[in-house]
């Protein structure tokens, strides 16, 4: 095997084993599967053409978080300004595909209003929780991504939960 072949065996066997969570961080933060594998395949072509001059093996996932964590940032300020101006430009209600029985329905509305108000939390909170609670990570880990204290993180953490429950609470949910 040939030093070619080895790097992309290497590559390969990296990928496979970050992908899963930058999928799981990049979703929840954008809510939305396809752009999170497209956010994904950016971050992982990124330290693919940069791969010589950064770290490399589990230290390398930190910089992958931070990236996957900018690109989604960018994606949802482009998704704001878009929003805005179709709302300038149309009066039209957005239309939502509704499942067939009342259990679903109900059920799909409340997935939709946790989503919604994850959204809403602002992005230094929204991040620090969805590093926690979908991503798993331990405080120490998140406060190095982020390169804040643990504290901090914290502090992110519990305003987060704050501001959810906010959002939560104005509206209806059923929990199935």
């Amino acid at each position: 095997m040939n030093e070619g072949e080895k790097d992309n065996q290497t590559f390969a066997e990296f990928f496979d084993e970050f992908y899963a969570q930058l999928l799981r961080i990049a979703w929840r933060i954008c809510g939305n599967l396809e752009v999170a594998e497209e956010l994904c395949q950016e971050t992982f072509l990124r330290y693919h053409e940069r791969r010589k001059r950064l770290p490399q093996g589990r230290e390398a996932r930190y910089w992958l978080i931070r990236v996957v964590k900018n690109l989604a940032l960018n994606y949802e300020k482009r998704v704001r300004r878009e929003r805005k101006a179709y709302r300038e430009f149309a009066n039209k209600p957005m239309r939502e595909l509704v499942n067939e029985g009342e259990t679903a329905v109900l059920s799909d509305e409340s997935r939709k209003s946790v989503r919604e108000a994850l959204l809403r939390v602002p992005y230094k909170l929204r991040v620090a929780l969805i590093l926690k609670e979908y991503a798993e990570y331990p405080y120490s880990v998140i406060a190095r991504v982020l390169r804040i204290t643990e504290n901090n993180v914290k502090i992110r953490i519990f305003r987060a939960r704050q501001h959810l429950l906010q959002y939560l609470r104005k509206g209806d949910l059923y929990v199935p």
